[in-house]
């Protein structure tokens, strides 16, 4: 294969290593086990890095979102409402999920209504931070909700202003994974008059 994804054809590995140094690209076997095995010609230092740096992305999105946990009372005064209002905000803000609870008190058991107009009231005044996950869910003495947020925890972190630093530091060099498959790079060995294929360390 071409550097550009190209086909070839089946050449000899003598001819194979020509193009690769006329091209000042390396030969990478990409498909040992194919028959005739496949090569490529490529710049392998950018192939590990860009490598590299796709595991460094997937990982950054896989990020653990947590379920946060707040607490209301049936009979909540607007002033109440928006201080626990704001801290939902800045759960779903963060990338996390919120689990909303109503506790129920005596005789407030027998007005569920109450409870869903209230978290209905919740979910529409934040409705461009979340969606509902859950129904508002009556269990016993306790009523919940589930928001889930709009923005994936990754890009909530990634929009957070970073702290300034005292002193100046080094760019952060790409963190060394391993790929999928690991391509092996050829080199052209003459011993005596047979030509072989080796790997280069």
């Amino acid at each position: 294969m071409g550097p550009g994804g190209e086909q070839v054809g089946v050449v000899r590995v003598e001819d194979a290593l020509r193009l690769a140094e006329e091209a000042g690209l390396d030969l990478v076997e990409v498909a040992p086990n194919a028959k005739p095995p496949v090569a490529k010609l490529m710049d392998y230092g950018k192939y590990k890095y860009e490598a590299a740096q796709k595991a460094r992305d997937a990982r950054r999105n896989q990020a653990n979102t947590q379920l946060k946990e707040i607490r209301f009372r049936l009979k909540i005064d607007d002033h109440d409402f928006g201080v626990k209002k704001g801290h939902v905000e800045r759960f779903l803000s963060a990338g996390d999920k919120v689990k909303v609870m109503i506790m129920f008190r005596g005789r407030e058991q027998s007005r569920p209504e109450a409870g869903v107009r209230l978290l209905q009231r919740l979910a529409e005044e934040i409705g461009d931070l979340a969606t509902v996950e859950s129904m508002p869910r009556q269990d016993g003495r306790n009523m919940t909700m589930v928001l889930a947020p709009t923005k994936r925890k990754a890009d909530a972190s990634a929009a957070r202003p970073s702290a300034p630093n005292a002193g100046a530091s080094a760019p952060n060099a790409p963190a060394r994974t391993r790929p999928e498959w690991q391509p092996t790079r050829l080199t052209n060995r003459t011993d005596g008059d047979t030509h072989r294929l080796t790997t280069k360390e």
